[in-house]
């Protein structure tokens, strides 16, 4: 499913308006987690991380990991600097005010699965 289909269906809020292509990224594959060496091991290329973390190692790694997307889960929103470089990177930043189990678990119903499914 296109990431600004699978946005709209969470009511996912866009941080990073700057990068329009990537949000016709077909996400088909997740993971959550806020260990961001699991996640450079584990998350899948080209898929979307759901996280509490918003420090800017997070783009860091989502850009090191290859990731479409970062989703901000429970309401957390990172600071201007973090967006800019996101932005830099051409990863798409969203916050959602649901817990990361919520969203993860619409997502999958939605059919994203992990990165071992």
């Amino acid at each position: 499913m296109k990431l600004e289909e699978l946005a709209k269906k969470l009511d996912l809020v866009l941080l990073t308006s700057e990068t329009p292509a990537v949000k016709e990224a077909d996400i088909t594959r997740g993971y959550a987690s806020d260990l961001l060496s699991d996640v450079l091991a584990h998350a899948p290329e080209g898929g979307l991380l759901v996280t509490l973390q918003v420090h800017l190692n997070v783009i860091a790694v989502a850009s090191h990991a290859e990731l479409a997307a970062v989703v901000f889960a429970g309401g957390r929103r990172p600071e201007p600097d973090v967006i800019e470089k996101a932005v830099t990177e051409g990863i798409s930043l969203y916050t959602s005010p649901d817990e990361t189990f919520d969203v993860v678990g619409r997502l999958y119903e939605l059919g994203v699965k992990g990165s071992h499914a």
